[in-house]
């Protein structure tokens, strides 16, 4: 209970419950131990159900013409799923895959509705958490009509950091194992590009990589050369 409650106090849709609130949201979620490689939902299935994750990583994808386009990457603390809370009728709109084993804790909509109707404070801010991954989408959007190669693998490199970003001794670590591959499916190029431009940030000593993990030594570098 102590955990799940925690990781609440860290997702933007619950910050402004109480603790009571909490405590009595905490039973409603269910946790499941899922595998690496684990479909969690495809794209187009029914949904219902939120997800929040306590361990592990999780791929969100779309497949277009069998090429895959990675949307996002989530892992501990993260969470997935918001919309289906909104409603339980709306159909999946990408593909979930864990990348590695994982711990998830999971909220299904009916049992969910209820304290929506109680809190409309909660509906609002269900909604303004549900516009901000669409403005991330939009923006996305934007870097692969507008921008070129390199400057898409390079503020997805610099968005990552964002998101998953560890301070170190040796810079900004993304801490999420990624192969040049998935970083090709997440800016809509081929590998090779990928593997030429990290190459040229090794080179230039903007960035290291051990082990698929990539650290950003000069973020600074990188970001004024985005355009």
């Amino acid at each position: 209970m102590k955990t799940i409650i925690s990781l609440l106090h860290n997702v933007p849709l619950f910050q402004q419950l109480t603790e009571d609130d909490l405590l009595g949201i905490a039973p409603l979620f269910t946790e499941k131990k899922v595998k690496k490689g684990s479909i969690l939902f495809f794209e187009g299935d029914a949904g219902g159900e939120f997800f929040l994750i306590k361990s592990g990583v999780v791929k969100i994808y779309r497949l277009d013409e069998a090429k895959e386009i990675i949307l996002a990457l989530f892992r501990d603390g993260d969470f997935f799923g918001e919309m289906s809370l909104i409603g339980s009728h709306q159909t999946r709109s990408a593909t979930a895959e864990t990348l590695e084993a994982c711990t998830l804790y999971i909220l299904k909509h009916s049992d969910f509705s209820q304290y929506m109707e109680k809190s409309p404070k909660l509906l609002f801010k269900l909604l303004e958490t549900t516009m901000n991954r669409l403005r991330q989408a939009n923006e996305q959007i934007y870097d692969l009509t507008f921008l070129g190669v390199r400057s898409r693998i390079m503020k997805t490199i610099i968005r990552l950091s964002e998101q998953h970003g560890v301070a170190t001794s040796d810079g900004l670590l993304i801490n999420v194992k990624l192969t040049h591959q998935q970083i090709a499916n997440m800016v809509g190029t081929v590998r090779e590009s990928v593997t030429k431009v990290l190459q040229e940030l090794l080179d230039d000593e903007c960035i290291q990589i051990d082990k698929k993990l990539i650290t950003l030594r000069n973020v600074d570098a990188i970001k004024n050369e985005i355009r």
